[in-house]
């Protein structure tokens, strides 16, 4: 399986670093629509923040071009980052943008610190030709490693199987939202939150420590 999953790895960092060169630093070049939904996407991954905390660390897993970044040291300037990306090309455009003593980004599948908290947001939707066997124990597995990483919780999202058939596609995957919060629950925390209520075709979860 780990030799599987560095091919699956290096089939997304591909496909991500071709669309950054087709589209450049903007959502489309990170394969989402356009601001105004990663905006919405955003504020739902960052509730697993305390809103009472000044001071805390960060991790970005699948930072793309650092786009979370902006978000977050708007609302949380004392906030420390750490961006983390498959796609070399990714962080380097993230390292391009991001001129910043609180921010650290590097090229990897996994953070190399724990951080108070994590977050993941869009690297469970394109699976390409992957089965939805392998897709769905490569997101088990990725889930292990946002558990391990963070101190205070970790938060993530994923197309949602609610979707209207016809507008699904073969290389997206679309997950049970029942089922994940399932799996959070029994594997990481009794204290999980299931958002499904924000106007796209997607889910956010919130794991709690």
């Amino acid at each position: 399986m780990h030799n599987d999953k560095n091919d699956l790895l290096k089939e997304v960092a591909t496909y991500y670093s071709e669309k950054l060169a087709e589209h450049g630093v903007t959502p489309r070049g990170v394969d989402w629509n356009g601001v105004e939904s990663q905006f919405v996407r955003f504020e739902q991954l960052c509730k697993i923040i305390d809103p009472t905390s000044a001071t805390f660390s960060l991790t970005d897993l699948g930072c793309g071009y650092g786009a979370l970044y902006d978000f977050l040291v708007a609302k949380h300037p004392k906030a420390s980052y750490l961006g983390v990306d498959v796609s070399a090309e990714m962080t380097a455009a993230a390292e391009a943008r991001i001129q910043s003593a609180n921010a650290r980004l590097f090229t990897a599948s996994q953070p190399d610190v724990v951080s108070d908290y994590s977050v993941a947001s869009g690297i469970f939707n394109v699976r390409l030709q992957r089965t939805d066997a392998e897709w769905y124990d490569y997101l088990q597995a990725t889930l292990d490693i946002l558990d391990q990483s963070s101190r205070r919780g970790f938060s993530f999202n994923c197309l949602t199987s609610y979707s209207d058939e016809d507008k699904k596609r073969d290389y997206l995957y679309y997950a049970d939202p029942s089922q994940l919060f399932d799996l959070c629950k029994r594997r990481y925390s009794r204290q999980v939150a299931l958002l499904h209520d924000y106007g796209l075709y997607e889910f956010t979860i919130l794991v709690r420590k």
